[in-house]
């Protein structure tokens, strides 16, 4: 009975922090980009049976690419697909025009709710390298048993309002609104393979990242592997170190387990591998290319200086470190007295609490690194940084991974460091979306 009562107060206070993160974001933004609303445009042709536009569309959305007397979007398939429903309202009059704000709110909410849940993967995990970690187990901990309901929600605020995310996802451009749905889908994703383990339901939000952002189709085996040492010990199994094959577990172990966990696996991998069918597809009816999505298409983008390696190059890389890393605020002599480059900074002086990553420990601490680093490299590969934006936008995907560190190497109660940290993150990121999205004080 005191177990469904806590589940039932941990659901409607993961509930309510959600509401709070949406509204709380709803009000602090101005979607000053939601004109910008190419995948809106498309899924409305979707419904219409065509895959372009058959008119020319307005002049502001200059990105749309002129072909064979069609007017089509860079965007993937996934990130169309996710606006039918915005869509559909439009089509029967129950909207104008692209909700762009709201739709960041609703993005917002839902990712602070996900992260809450998140949290409960770090069910009896403690720090010993804490200063604060307790000298004994206390003999009853509610709400989940992941730590301190006080360090549960500040974690699950972090990635909203702690870092880069408010004000990109605040301009509620298509851009900014396919990178939201990559970060909730990851999220949500992570809490139905590490917490409530749903495979069906987990590969359908993958497929809402990587639908969104194509490049998280290579974290995919990370996924499956979590799926795998899940199976083998359930919540509590360890995923700090690669799966032992071979010699260590014998062939005939390995068909035998593949046999029993395949099933898993292939609820898991069912919608994406029908959406990337289905991407493919749609990329050959319009550019006759299984790979072109069509970006190097878009007017003028062949000219443009930092292709001309194309749009994935090694020469990339150097630029792209600059921006994410080094790249550092201006100084104006006036209130804030500060004031980020608006074509990126380093994302350890927009978030500070991001520092924390480097303590020791974790659970999924190797495979949280692993998709770190390898989604890090795709980005540094781009030829353009992100160009208008705080930060570096690109590295919201970045961040559920990131919350895997700071929730599994911190300690079980909520720190100074931490709530410090956060304090200044999030005042930071106050300011800079302010800055962006209510003033004039940055200008393209």
């Amino acid at each position: 009975m005191a177990l469904k009562s806590d589940h039932i107060r941990e659901l409607l206070l993961a509930i309510a922090i959600s509401l709070f993160a949406a509204m709380a974001f709803y009000f602090s933004t101005k979607a000053t980009l939601h004109d910008l609303d190419y995948t809106n445009q498309i899924a409305s042709a979707l419904l219409h049976g065509q895959l372009g536009l058959q008119e020319k569309p307005p002049d502001w959305l200059n990105e749309m690419i002129p072909w064979q007397g069609r007017y089509y979007s860079a965007f993937p398939l996934g990130a169309v697909l996710s606006m039918l429903p915005v869509a559909l309202l439009r089509k029967v009059g129950l909207i104008q025009s692209f909700p762009g704000h709201v739709l960041a709110a609703l993005i917002a909410g839902l990712c602070v709710y996900f992260f809450f849940q998140l949290t409960k993967a770090f069910k009896g995990d403690w720090n010993n390298s804490s200063p604060t970690y307790p000298v004994a187990r206390p003999a009853h901990r509610s709400l989940g048993e992941g730590g301190s309901p006080f360090r549960r929600v500040l974690l699950a605020l972090f990635p909203i309002f702690g870092t880069w995310t408010w004000c990109n996802l605040g301009f509620g451009g298509a851009w900014q609104i396919a990178l939201g749905l990559a970060l909730l889908g990851q999220a949500a994703a992570l809490y139905f393979t590490l917490v409530r383990r749903t495979p069906f339901v987990a590969g359908a939000f993958f497929a809402l990242a990587f639908g969104n952002r194509t490049e998280l189709l290579i974290t995919l085996p990370l996924y499956l592997y979590l799926f795998w040492r899940q199976s083998n010990g359930g919540q509590g199994a360890a995923v700090s170190s690669p799966p032992q094959t071979g010699n260590a577990i014998g062939r005939r172990k390995l068909r035998l387990a593949l046999h029993e966990k395949a099933p898993m696996l292939l609820r898991f991998v069912c919608l994406p591998a029908a959406l990337a069918l289905a991407t493919a597809a749609y990329n050959f009816a319009r550019f006759h290319s299984i790979f072109d999505f069509g970006y190097i298409h878009i007017p003028e983008v062949r000219d443009e200086p930092w292709y001309q390696h194309g749009l994935f190059s090694i020469n990339a890389i150097p630029w792209n470190i600059y921006t994410m890393l080094f790249q550092g605020f201006e100084s104006i002599d006036y209130f804030p007295y500060i004031r980020p480059n608006g074509f990126g900074c380093s994302i350890f002086l927009a978030s500070p609490f991001l520092c924390l990553l480097f303590r020791q420990g974790g659970r999924y601490k190797a495979v949280a690194w692993i998709a770190i680093s390898v989604l890090t490299l795709v980005l540094w590969l781009h030829g353009n940084p992100g160009s208008w934006q705080f930060s570096y936008r690109y590295a919201m995907i970045l961040l559920p991974w990131m919350f895997l560190l700071l929730t599994g190497n911190g300690p079980a109660k909520i720190s100074v460091p931490e709530v410090s940290l956060f304090a200044v993150s999030v005042a930071i990121n106050a300011i800079a979306m302010w800055q962006f999205l209510w003033t004039d004080q940055i200008q393209p």
